[in-house]
C-alpha cells in the first residue's frame, strides 16, 4: 500500500521505517526542511532508527522523505504523528489541524487517516473528522475511514514492533482495516471498541507513571528529612511479589510525554466538566519542584563544608531528560542548572549523549566527565547515570557528590 507518514520525529520515523521494511511504499512527509534533508541523505536523527536501516530503505526505493505535500497525493492510509505540545497549561493542537487540512486536499474515496499524536478524549472524531470532511468534501465513515491508534515507544525490554498496539475506528469498518495495517507492523494489535477509549487509554498510561514518580519524588524529600534511605525502603518494599510497583525517585520529570500528556486530560475535564483532576495537578505541582529541592541539597552540603553557592564551581552529570536518552526536551536538568546560575554559581554540564553544539539550550558550558573537570569541581550532581560515565572515576576524583540516581558510594557521596 501506499502510505503516508505525516510527521517525521520520534514517533513518526520509525514507523515509516519499520511499514517500508514490511513492504509498503512508504512518504516521510515533514514541513521540517532541514528533517528531510538529514533522511534522504541517510542520516537518522531518532536514537530508535540505525542510519544503516534509513539507507536500506531509502537505496531499495520503498521510502522517501517530503516536505512537498503534492507527494501525499495518492495515498492509502496516513498516519499522523505531529506534536501536541502545551501552550501556558493549554493543549496546542495546531498541529494535528494543520495536517489533517493538507491531507483532507488529498484524500480519495476508500483512504483511511490514522491519529497517533497523544490527546484528549474526543479529538479524533469531534476536531480530526470535521477538518478532513470540510476540506475533503467526503464523508467519514461513509466515503473515507478514521481511528485513533497512540505511539507506543519500546524500552529495553520491549522492542519497538513487539509492545502490543492499542487500534481503533469510528466505525467497525475503519476498525478493521486499521487493525489489518497495524497487524503487519506489529506482533500483537489490541482493537478497542472506540477512539475516545483509545485516546484516553495513551493517558492512563502516561499518568499512572506521572503520578507514581510523582509520589517517590515527595517520599524521597520526606525520607531525607526523617533520616530513612528512601532507596533501601523502596528496595524493601519491591521484595513484595504483588501489588506494588518499582519506582525511584529523581531530580524531575523531562521528555516529549509524562510532564505533557496528563495535563491534557486535566486541561479536557476543566473544560468540559468544569473540574479538577487532582491528582495530575498535584504530582505536576511536585515533579515541577524537584529541582528545586536538588538545588537546596546541594546548597545545604555545600554551607556545611563552609563553602557559599555562589563561585563555587558545580559540575552536573547527565543533562537528558532520562538514562542513556539523547533528547533534552522539558529536562529538570535545564532547571537545576537555571537556579545554580541564579546563584551565583559556576556551572558546568557533561552530557555524552548530545553532540556538541546543543549547549545553548540548556545555558552551560559542555565539558567532558575526565578526571581532572571531576576533581576540580566543588560538588558533582549526578542527574543521570549514563553508562559512558566512569563510576568509579567519580568515586574517586570528586570532593563530593549529590547523587539523585543512587549509583555511587563513599564518604565524599550523598544520595538524593
Amino acid at each position: 500500500m501506499q502510505i503516508v507518514f505525516a510527521g517525521q520525529g520520534y514517533v513518526g520515523l520509525p514507523l515509516a521505517v519499520r511499514a517500508a521494511e514490511v513492504g509498503h511504499h512508504v512518504v516521510g512527509y515533514d514541513v521540517d526542511p532541514h528533517r528531510v534533508e538529514q533522511l534522504a541523505a541517510g542520516q537518522s536523527y531518532v536514537a530508535d532508527v540505525d542510519s544503516s536501516r534509513l539507507r536500506a530503505v531509502l537505496d531499495s526505493g520503498v521510502y522517501s522523505a517530503t516536505a512537498d505535500a503534492a507527494a501525499l497525493a495518492g495515498f492509502d492510509i496516513a498516519v499522523i504523528t505531529v506534536p501536541t505540545p502545551l501552550r501556558d497549561g493549554v493543549p496546542d493542537l495546531t498541529y494535528i489541524e494543520s495536517c489533517a487540512r493538507t491531507l483532507g486536499e488529498y484524500l480519495r474515496p476508500g483512504a483511511t487517516v490514522v491519529l497517533e499524536s497523544t490527546t484528549y478524549p474526543g479529538t479524533t472524531e469531534e476536531m480530526l473528522l470535521p477538518i478532513l470532511e470540510e476540506v475533503s468534501g467526503l464523508k467519514g465513515g461513509v466515503d473515507f475511514l478514521a481511528g485513533f491508534s497512540p505511539e507506543r515507544i519500546g524500552n529495553k525490554r520491549w522492542s519497538f514492533d513487539g509492545t502490543p498496539k492499542l487500534v481503533s475506528g469510528i466505525d467497525a469498518k475503519s476498525l478493521d482495516v486499521i487493525k489489518g495495517f497495524y497487524d503487519g507492523i506489529f506482533q500483537t494489535t489490541v482493537p478497542v471498541s472506540g477512539t475516545k477509549v483509545a485516546e484516553l487509554a495513551k493517558l492512563i498510561e502516561n499518568t499512572f507513571r506521572f503520578v507514581n514518580i510523582s509520589m517517590v519524588n515527595e517520599m524521597a524529600m520526606l525520607a531525607a528529612s526523617l533520616g530513612v534511605n528512601i532507596w533501601e525502603a523502596i528496595d524493601a518494599a519491591a521484595t513484595k511479589p504483588f501489588g506494588f510497583t518499582r519506582f525511584t525517585p529523581g531530580p524531575g520529570v523531562g521528555g516529549h510525554c509524562l510532564p505533557v500528556d496528563p495535563m491534557f486530560l486535566s486541561w479536557k475535564a476543566q473544560q468540559e466538566l468544569g473540574v479538577p483532576f487532582r491528582f495530575a495537578e498535584l504530582a505536576a505541582d511536585v515533579n515541577r519542584h524537584m529541582p528545586d529541592y536538588v538545588v537546596r541539597r546541594l546548597v545545604e552540603a555545600l554551607g556545611n563544608r563552609g563553602m557559599p553557592v555562589r563561585g563555587s564551581r558545580i559540575l552536573l552529570l547527565g543533562l537528558t531528560y532520562k538514562y542513556n536518552a539523547t533528547d533534552l526536551r522539558n529536562s529538570p536538568s535545564a532547571r537545576v542548572a537555571e537556579l545554580l546560575i541564579d546563584l551565583g554559581a559556576e556551572v558546568r554540564g557533561a552530557e555524552p549523549n548530545i553532540p556538541d553544539g546543543d549547549e545553548t539550550k540548556l545555558n552551560v558550558l559542555r565539558v567532558d566527565a575526565s578526571p581532572d573537570e571531576v576533581g576540580a569541581a566543588d560538588a558533582v550532581v549526578l542527574l543521570m547515570d549514563h553508562p559512558r560515565f566512569d563510576l568509579p572515576m567519580i568515586e574517586k576524583c570528586a570532593t563530593y557528590v549529590l547523587d539523585c540516581r543512587n549509583r555511587l558510594s563513599g564518604v565524599n557521596v550523598e544520595t538524593l
